[in-house]
């Protein structure tokens, strides 16, 4: 019979476990939601450069529409959700003309499309080239996922068009050893990646630009840097290229599903304005005409490889051209978007503590006193139940009731 029970078993945890538990999740819920509590829709803040978006399979099963924080819990509770993480430059769809006769509690004054927006199969819960949800119910051990930064899908390690996932770049824990990843489908888009020197490869990935094409040697061995000329080094442009270089706003991705629209800048300049041309291009050689053509093999970039991509007029245009120019802006990563998130939190915990601490300070001292009186009281009965309670049991709802009538009863007696 040994075994029987044991699914009937209650998980215990300390109550030190169970509280770092909680902080844990609350900090993981603020990393994706970016600090965004959820109180009002976002639409009026328009194609937002990075926000959290849902999917309603209820509303859209077509997965042709995203909703924001806010309306996923206000106009869809109850709903088949999909959380999608987060987008760029994205816009609320909820209540718009694709969802027919449902109008958006929060904000209903709102455009029929949202022409910017762009789809792909995330939306639908698909995820992959293999076109299959997460977490995947046909398979037991669920397997962790890789997002490109081009067109935002997740993909399996298996899946990347590797020969082995031991050509990932990862440290000896594990852990990646790579600050972006780009699919291989999209590595076409940006084939004069391959271009730029071993600098901008994280380990592992460095094959890719050695062996793109024989006749660009010489352009790898020795080009002009980002910041001037000669032999290019990431510290060295990390240190000079000011934050204004990276300040362009990038437009969705053109590859994958899409709404079908031009999500293009209006103004061609848009993108470009805020940067600091180079008259020369760093790369010196014709980008369209030297780049070579793609194998379909997915890039591993390291750390600031952002920060050596030539910023002269004739690659901005073929930047904005190939609908790429987000790829010079820091803050279109979703390291920048986590310590925007936990800026915001830290920001939200000390405001908390202020109005605690100004709420505290208002009252008159025989509140205050009877505040700090009932808070040692707890600790003492609390500390009692502790020292007397059985270890080898396990503390139930009842023996916390038990607390609190002990200490109403010392109350009424005092």
């Amino acid at each position: 019979m040994d075994g029987v029970f044991d699914d009937e078993v209650e998980q215990t945890v300390t109550i030190d476990e169970y509280l770092k538990n909680v902080e844990a999740e609350e900090l993981n819920a603020d990393l994706v939601l970016g600090g965004d509590e959820g109180n009002e829709c976002t639409y009026n803040m328009g194609y937002m450069k990075r926000q959290a978006i849902f999917s309603c399979l209820s509303c859209t099963p077509d997965g042709n529409a995203g909703v924001c924080t806010a309306c996923s819990l206000s106009c869809h509770d109850g709903h088949e959700i999909v959380e999608l993480w987060t987008k760029r430059n994205f816009r609320c769809d909820c209540g718009n003309s694709k969802f027919g006769e449902n109008f958006c509690k929060i904000f209903a004054k709102k455009d029929v499309e949202n022409a910017e927006n762009s789809y792909n199969h995330n939306f639908k819960g698909l995820y992959c080239s293999c076109d299959r949800p997460y977490p995947d119910p046909d398979v037991e051990a669920q397997e962790e996922m890789i997002q490109c930064i081009m067109c935002e899908d997740w993909f399996h390690d298996e899946h990347l068009g590797l020969e082995s996932s031991n050509e990932i770049p990862r440290d000896e824990e594990g852990e990646p050893f790579y600050e972006d990843f780009i699919c291989k489908t999209c590595s076409a888009v940006c084939s004069f990646l391959t271009l730029y020197p071993k600098t901008i490869w994280a380990s592992g990935g460095e094959d890719v630009a050695t062996n793109s094409n024989a006749k660009d040697k010489d352009v790898l061995e020795d080009i002009p840097t980002a910041c001037g000329f000669g032999k290019l080094e990431n510290d060295i442009c990390a240190k000079n290229s000011s934050q204004k270089d990276n300040a362009t706003a990038g437009k969705a991705s053109a590859v994958g599903e899409s709404s079908g629209k031009n999500s293009g800048s209006n103004n061609p300049n848009q993108c470009t304005k805020d940067i600091n041309l180079h008259t020369t291009c760093v790369l010196g050689v014709d980008v369209e005409v030297t780049s070579p053509v793609s194998e379909g093999k997915p890039l591993f970039l390291s750390k600031n490889w952002r920060d050596v991509l030539c910023r002269c007029e004739k690659c901005l245009d073929m930047y904005n051209q190939k609908q790429i120019s987000y790829l010079l802006d820091k803050e279109d990563t979703i390291v920048e978007y986590e310590k925007m998130a936990k800026q915001k939190r830290e920001e939200k915990l000390q405001q908390q503590e202020g109005a605690e601490l100004s709420f505290f300070n208002k009252l008159g001292h025989i509140e205050k006193v009877e505040i700090l009186n009932g808070i040692a009281d707890f600790k003492d009965e609390f500390r009692s139940f502790v020292e007397s309670f059985d270890k080898s049991k396990t503390i139930t709802s009842s023996d916390v009731h038990q607390i609190f009538e002990n200490l109403a009863k010392k109350r009424r007696r005092m």
